[in-house]
């Protein structure tokens, strides 16, 4: 490899820094700095003393700031994703690095360019009443590491338009990118008011925890959104949470399988599975069941895998041994139930330690826990059912509510199935597209609170009413 710019800028030495391994070749990509509780202490009192004045330079000075820094970020584009393929494994091509950082840029631009003007609730000639949205204050944002560029910027950019500083702790697993992203933002920022900690779980505990954050943010697994939710009780700091999603898929009869094929295998296996609302239980109607599971076989085992780095791969190596665990043991825990390996079904050691090859189970229900439980990487158990009314009652008997999509040649059914679906969001004949004007959010176990667009403005910001 060259040498990188921004890698350089975040990486310590080896005696003062902790090690980041590649996720496809498990060689040294950099050390990231070790943080501490105490480094979170200053990085709040620079938060908070830089704030007013961040807040006071107003709407369009701070949009203008957060569309430079969009600039700055394509500008450094390759070099950005190069980095985060390594650290995080997706590949440069297809749906991965490359598109993770374009996103990037674009939802800093959506942050700075979304207007929220006040809102007249009252005006009947006596009274006027206006419904404003100010500043917080000090925002803290605990990130994770299956698309760690992205979610920082979901984070970090509408809490500074709205005119809040920002402490912001990136996933243990991978820092760099995240550092580096910081790198860019804090290139055009007054000092202070962005700061980014590569610490681990306690600083992330201190977090929810401090008196100093207004707002906290986090986008991780259930268990550890019900900690943040009792650590924060303390300061009643404001919570968005985007916790784990368990996403049920329901292939309605007449579907023209061959038409949504590209889609519905995206919809499983965009980031090698990787993904809090990536399609995670699929239910097929008894009439395309074998269609169905045929397609996605197919698709499952001509998919190109492998390297991030190596051109025209797009599906890549789970990010850590831990999820490369879990992964494991679902499918292994699957094939002593019965049920049907259709594609994949094992690691790709030829590959490398954390490689798991395209995985398609058929012939399989609930109480297995495949089926139960978020697995969280490339596998996808196939469900059949025959009545859709008992498909939907499947598909909303777990605690989760992230996502969920219904897939159908006939679009005004499908709105009909949608209604009945517990989720945050539903698509139809897609899963997991976003877009940055679009609100974004869970129900149920999967969290609360919007992001993206105006709602995800105010949900950064404090409302406050002006009666004259």
């Amino acid at each position: 490899m060259t040498s990188s710019t921004l890698l350089a800028a975040v990486t310590v030495a080896a005696d003062r820094g902790r090690p980041i391994p590649d996720a496809a070749t498990r060689e040294t990509v950099g050390h990231a700095p070790v943080h501490t509780v105490d480094d979170l202490e200053r990085a709040v009192a620079a938060a908070r003393s830089a704030q007013p004045a961040w807040a006071a330079l107003g709407h369009d000075a701070r949009a203008r700031t957060l569309n430079a820094i969009a600039d700055d970020i394509e500008e450094n584009a390759e070099e950005l994703a190069v980095l985060l393929s390594r650290e995080q494994g997706k590949p440069l091509d297809g749906p991965n690095a490359r598109f993770e950082v374009g996103a990037a840029a674009a939802w800093t631009r959506s942050a700075a360019n979304t207007p929220l003007d006040p809102q007249v609730v009252l005006d009947d000639g006596s009274a006027r009443s206006e419904l404003h949205y100010v500043p917080l204050g000090t925002v803290g944002a605990i990130g994770p590491w299956n698309w760690p560029v992205m979610i920082a910027v979901w984070q970090i950019a509408p809490s500074l338009r709205m005119g809040n500083t920002v402490v912001v702790k990136p996933s243990e697993y991978t820092p760099l990118s995240v550092l580096a992203l910081a790198e860019i933002y804090q290139r055009h920022l007054p000092q202070g008011t962005l700061t980014a900690l590569s610490g681990g779980g306690e600083v992330g505990a201190a977090i929810a925890e401090h008196p100093g954050f207004d707002k906290i943010m986090f986008t991780g697994s259930t268990e550890t959104g019900r900690r943040i939710v009792a650590g924060s009780a303390g300061n009643l700091a404001r919570l968005t949470l985007e916790l784990g999603g368990n996403d049920a898929g329901i292939v309605l009869p007449g579907t023209d399988v061959k038409s949504v094929a590209e889609q519905l295998f995206w919809g499983v296996f965009i980031n090698t599975g990787q993904t809090c609302a990536s399609l995670k239980r699929l239910y097929v109607h008894e009439s395309l069941y074998e269609e169905v599971v045929a397609t996605l076989a197919e698709a499952a085992k001509t998919t190109p895998l492998g390297p991030g780095l190596e051109p025209g791969n797009v599906l890549g190596p789970l990010q850590n041994q831990k999820q490369f665990d879990i992964v494991a043991r679902l499918v292994e825990d699957a094939r002593t139930r019965g049920a049907r390996i259709a594609a994949g079904g094992g690691p790709a050691e030829e590959l490398g330690p954390l490689f798991y090859r395209p995985t398609v189970v058929a012939d399989i229900s609930e109480g297995a826990p495949l089926v139960d439980e978020e697995q969280f990487g490339p596998v996808i158990p196939v469900i059949r059912y025959s009545s859709v009314a008992d498909a939907i009652r499947r598909a909303n008997a777990v605690e989760q509510g992230l996502g969920a999509s219904v897939w159908s040649a006939d679009v005004e059914e499908a709105l009909g199935v949608a209604e009945r679906l517990q989720a945050g969001t539903v698509w139809i004949n897609q899963h997991g597209t976003l877009n940055p004007e679009v609100p974004f959010g869970g129900v149920k176990a999967s969290g609360y609170g919007l992001e993206f667009g105006a709602e995800g403005l105010k949900a950064v910001a404090a409302p406050k009413v002006v009666t004259r």
